[in-house]
């Protein structure tokens, strides 16, 4: 009995059992879609999680290409409800959601690895089909003219660009104009003048202009034009800019000529003072040049020797005089005549040098000149010191004071400086860029390079940029072309200074405030 009543106790248990087993297989089916959703998030994201942090080509990949994967596998995001029994059952087992994370991740990858090869490969096939045509392009691009590619902004800008018109008294006085673009350098303006006289031994020359103070100043080349003049009035005078100790060693006539041309305005104006015999021996090779030989048949000669102007205080003697010596250079060619011109003008002792007023340590009068040879000094018309280039060490200049210093002798130990003191500041300035630029030219047989741009420079990067009167003479050996013709005029500005004023003398010239330069 124990044992039947033990037995029905126990099917009695077992049944109990059962159904509390279906009462909560019930509930577990009625929770597991709720379950499954949120499963099915908690997967979705951790997959982002592997996905951004996960190793392989899937996280290379953009956005957009991820979405098309999800919508492609609606199975995965959407589960069905055989899936979700047999994801209880494996749940019920245990669950593995790594080992299928890694899985689904390695299906994404191989996915992957294949849309980019397809791209790859398309992409292969797209550049090496446009490759030709874009090397036909690029060579109709070259084959366009330059105008035809420049931007309409750039046309514009070419045809807006701001000219300024330039006059430049030549030295027989007659006038050329130009227009150059007002951002142009000194330089550009120069070379435009030479071209037009035809002047390759250029070297010597220069144009120069009269600035706000009225003073006379050099173009700088290797500055623009604008930054130099500030008037609108861009006016210049082409001139002899370093007199040659030996013009005889200038290649061509038409040098000598222009150089002819600048040392009669130099006497006529009292800048380069003759005596009475040097006037008229002067002026008879300035007659034969210009008029040719003397005709006995002329009734009256000496009125065309009155029409010119040979010295500042010119008379009916030294008219006849001229003339007479006219007389004995009969057959001379025009060019021998401005050889022998130069042979006599190159012997005075103011021959190319360049006067600038100043004062000595005990405030007297002087005046600086600056040649070929050096710096000399001036006191009523007479030198009284002369400083070599070989004996100056240093050129300087700070505020109006100018100094020099100067080698020891053989008898001094130690070396000595020698200050002047200019008007201001601007003189001593130009009389510095003098010293400065006929140094280098005359002295030196390259000009020194400019210096290296430091922080917080003192002084002045001034430099002489042009050839020098070595490198002159080297490029004049190898001119290799027919003399040049050129028409020769009588001197046109002979009665007037450089920049216009009228006719004075040596010393008259010397109180002007610098008008005396050349």
């Amino acid at each position: 009995m124990t044992t039947e009543a033990g037995s029905e106790t126990e099917v009695k248990e077992k049944a109990e059992e059962s159904a509390a087993q279906t009462d909560q297989s019930e509930k577990a089916s009625e929770e597991a879609p709720e379950v499954t959703a949120a499963e099915g998030e908690e997967k979705e994201k951790e997959k982002e999680k592997d996905g951004k942090e996960g190793k392989g080509i899937a996280r290379y990949l953009p956005t957009w290409l991820k979405k098309q994967k999800s919508q492609t596998s609606p199975s995965k995001e959407e589960p069905t409800n055989g899936e979700s029994d047999s994801k209880d059952a494996q749940e019920e087992d245990g669950p593995v959601p790594e080992v299928n994370g890694h899985a689904e991740e390695e299906n994404e990858a191989v996915k992957s690895d294949q849309v980019k090869e397809k791209e790859v490969e398309s992409h292969s096939t797209a550049s090496a089909d446009t490759e030709p045509a874009k090397e036909e392009k690029l060579e109709e691009s070259a084959e366009k003219s330059p105008e035809e590619t420049a931007s309409p902004l750039r046309l514009v800008r070419k045809n807006k660009m701001k000219l300024a018109v330039c006059r430049v008294t030549l030295l027989d006085g007659t006038d050329f104009t130009c227009e150059v673009e007002k951002r142009a350098k000194g330089q550009f303006l120069f070379f435009k003048v030479c071209e037009h006289l035809n002047l390759m031994e250029k070297d010597y020359f220069g144009l120069a202009y009269i600035d706000s103070h009225e003073h006379k100043c050099w173009l700088d080349p290797t500055k623009e034009i604008k930054r130099q003049i500030r008037s609108n009035n861009w006016q210049f005078a082409f001139s002899v800019k370093f007199y040659p100790p030996d013009p005889s060693l200038l290649t061509e006539d038409i040098t000598r000529y222009l150089l002819c041309l600048q040392l009669r305005e130099d006497v006529a104006s009292g800048r380069l003072p003759c005596s009475f015999v040097t006037h008229a021996l002067l002026g008879s090779y300035t007659l034969q040049a210009e008029a040719g030989d003397y005709e006995p048949d002329q009734p009256r000669p000496l009125d065309n020797v009155g029409q010119l102007t040979f010295a500042p205080n010119q008379n009916k003697e030294m008219e006849e005089k001229i003339l007479e010596l006219h007389k004995s250079h009969r057959g001379m060619t025009p060019a021998l005549a401005d050889v022998q011109f130069l042979e006599n003008a190159k012997k005075l002792s103011m021959y190319g040098v360049d006067l600038h007023h100043a004062k000595d340590s005990e405030g007297v009068d002087i005046m600086l000149g600056v040649c070929a040879n050096g710096l000399l000094v001036y006191k009523d018309r007479l030198r009284i010191n002369r400083f070599a280039w070989p004996k100056i060490l240093k050129i300087s200049y700070k505020r109006n004071n100018f100094y020099i210093k100067i080698r020891p002798g053989e008898t001094e130990q130690f070396e000595s400086t020698v200050g002047f003191k200019l008007q201001n500041h601007r003189s001593a300035k130009r009389l510095w860029k003098v010293c400065v630029e006929n140094h280098s030219f005359f002295r030196l047989n390259a000009p020194e390079p400019p210096a290296k741009a430091r922080f917080l420079t003192l002084g002045s990067k001034f430099r002489y940029s042009g050839r020098t009167q070595a490198q002159t003479r080297v490029a004049s050996s190898l001119i290799d072309r027919p003399e040049p013709c050129f028409e020769r005029t009588a001197s046109k500005r002979s009665s007037r200074s450089l920049d216009g004023a009228p006719m004075i003398s040596i010393t008259e010239a010397t109180s002007e405030n610098g008008l005396h330069l050349h």
